[in-house]
């Protein structure tokens, strides 16, 4: 009978942990910048059919209006924002969603294995803003529940989106005293990534209804 010394152990833990690029790129634009911008994080085919998802679910009437807050204590306020949302339920997840949730993890469990932050939850929803909504400038975290560390949004509009369309998200951050604002425009296969509890953000008027699936990964 053969023992497994420590010194095995270590080495197959090394074996087993891949360095992964576009997760390190990730990381250091974290923490350099404190947001990350992902092109193709989702394939078009994938983007396509999670595009569709969302669209065939919000015609059966399964969306509500956003509300302002999280689920324990919300308001509806259309001066705040005009999205409508329908969350996603991991567990009871069909086969694309699956897909979905299976890369979110990984991107996850790389976070927790080599930056231990601790990621113990997440949710997502699909969203739809209709011609002419808007999210005025907010932070991701409440008074009563800071557990959202990162905020991700994945853009799931048309292959032939257009800046003239509207709907960009639009990030404030501070630098060296001075406010700096960054736009980014919800091109399909895009992912935004940042911090929830230090950038202020909001989606400008959209002009052509503009697509996603946002989420939240949560800490205790």
């Amino acid at each position: 009978m053969t023992t497994t010394t420590t010194s095995d152990l270590e080495l197959f833990e090394q074996l087993e942990f891949r360095e992964n690029p576009l997760y390190e790129k990730i990381i250091s634009d974290i923490l350099e910048n404190q947001y990350s911008i992902v092109e193709d994080f989702f394939s078009l085919e994938e983007v396509a059919e999670l595009r569709q998802s969302l669209l065939t679910k919000y015609e059966e009437d399964n969306f509500k209006k956003a509300a302002i807050g999280n689920r324990v204590n919300e308001t509806i306020e259309k001066s705040v924002r005009g999205d409508f949302i329908l969350w996603m339920n991991e567990a009871n997840a069909e086969l694309l969603e699956k897909h979905f949730f299976a890369k979110i993890n990984s991107l996850v469990d790389y976070l927790n294995k080599t930056c231990f932050l601790g990621i113990l939850q997440k949710e997502f929803h699909y969203a739809l803003y209709p011609e002419g909504t808007f999210y005025k400038r907010h932070l991701d975290t409440f008074q009563n529940d800071d557990r959202r560390k990162l905020s991700m949004v994945c853009y799931l509009n048309d292959e032939d989106w257009k800046p003239e369309n509207g709907g960009e998200l639009v990030i404030y951050k501070d630098e060296n005293g001075e406010e700096k604002e960054t736009k980014i425009y919800p091109f399909p296969g895009r992912m935004v990534i940042f911090e929830s509890q230090i950038l202020e953000h909001e989606v400008k008027p959209v002009k052509t209804p503009r697509m996603s699936i946002t989420g939240w990964l949560k800490t205790r």
